[in-house]
């Protein structure tokens, strides 16, 4: 017995419906809006890294440039002193008697030129009248310059004694922060093997950078000068706006002022076939100290002519780096590309684009390779100072 299925009309157009709305959903969530820049040609400055030393704007050694018994330290190891401040002090005693001396000897010496001056004085007018001998005058004369001769030579000794007892008091020579001494108090200094140099006192609201460029480095980044130099004849190789460096601290921070470079050594070592390079950082907070390490990031030269587009548009997968293209019946490509340098926020195209080609900028996450999108370019500007 044959059972007949009978659908109603209203059911059938239901279902009708039903999969007329299906499809035409499929087809809406097919095409996306998605926003794309063009790749752009920029002549892109290229950096490069060093490792530098960290030192003070003036690192002043304090010496013990007598010798004697260390009798006072009058500051606070680690803290700020002030320029004209008194540090150290060595036993003095010795030198007062020194000084004593000397002193001694000058009043010996005036007392000397006192008694040779009045004899030339009564012998000169003796010798108008022919009542003493030339010889005897010439005398005169003789003993009055020896004794101006040995007054002054004891004046300097006095003044060589006054220098030492003045050395036994040891001040700043400037406004810095100083660092732990390197004696105690009653040691014998200023021979060795006791130290000669007691501390240092560093001026920290600047510090100096030192790094080494190789030969070849040093003349990549002579030829990057000239290049922008014709960029903008303006520019200037020191304490510029377009020769600011910046420093990377060994957590991997970046220091908040820029640098500029203050000095190029001479000469190119021989026995290492680098040369010496210092930049100057502010320092304001003292939170770069001498001894410290860091990473100073130079521009070298232009790379003319590079590829450049967003970094946003670039997607990294295990080591690969692609890019979504818009192709010229709005779908998308993906591409595979090679990356070289990045620059603030932008990203060097190697290989993989040309310019003017059109790359996904914002809805990566919507779209897929061949999905059909309604594309609207959006203006993308990078300028390089």
């Amino acid at each position: 017995m044959n059972k007949r299925f009978f659908l109603s009309p209203f059911f059938l157009a239901a279902i009708f419906t039903m999969i007329s709305c299906a499809e035409e959903k499929i087809e809406t969530t097919q095409v996306q809006n998605v926003q794309v820049v063009k790749s752009f040609k920029l002549d892109l400055p290229l950096y490069k890294e060093f490792v530098g030393s960290i030192y003070g704007y003036k690192d002043i050694p304090i010496r013990a440039r007598v010798e004697g018994f260390l009798e006072s330290i009058n500051f606070e190891e680690g803290e700020e002193v002030k320029q004209g401040q008194l540090l150290y002090t060595i036993d003095s005693q010795p030198f007062q008697q020194d000084v004593a001396r000397a002193q001694s000897k000058v009043a010996e010496a005036q007392t000397v030129l006192v008694n040779a001056e009045s004899e030339l004085a009564r012998y000169k007018p003796l010798e108008k009248s022919k009542a003493v001998s030339q010889s005897d005058v010439d005398a005169a004369q003789a003993a009055r310059d020896a004794a101006v001769a040995s007054l002054n030579a004891s004046k300097a000794n006095l003044r060589m004694a006054e220098i030492n007892l003045s050395y036994a008091s040891m001040k700043s020579p400037l406004d810095g922060i100083i660092g732990k001494t390197s004696a105690r108090v009653g040691e014998y200094v200023g021979k060795d093997p006791n130290p000669v140099i007691l501390n240092t006192v560093s001026r920290l609201d600047t510090v100096r950078v030192q790094f080494f460029l190789s030969e070849s480095q040093y003349l990549g980044a002579v030829k990057g000068y000239v290049e922008r130099q014709k960029h903008d004849p303006s520019r200037k190789l020191r304490n510029s706006e377009q020769t600011k460096i910046e420093l990377f601290l060994s957590d991997g921070s970046m220091y908040q002022f820029p640098g500029y470079l203050d000095f190029i050594d001479r000469n190119i070592e021989a026995s290492t076939g680098a040369i010496l390079v210092q930049a100057s950082f502010p320092n304001p907070d003292r939170i770069l100290r001498p001894g410290l390490y860091a990473k100073v990031k130079l521009m070298f030269t232009y790379d003319k002519n590079s590829i450049v587009i967003p970094q946003r548009c670039v997607i990294e997968t295990q080591g690969q780096y692609s890019v979504m293209v818009l192709t010229d019946s709005n779908t998308i490509e993906v591409r595979q590309i090679q990356v070289g340098e990045t620059i603030k926020d932008v990203w060097q195209v190697k290989e993989g684009l040309s310019e003017g080609d059109q790359v996904v900028f914002e809805g990566l996450q919507k779209v897929r390779g061949g999905s059909k999108v309604n594309p609207e370019i959006v203006p993308f500007k990078f300028e390089v100072k």
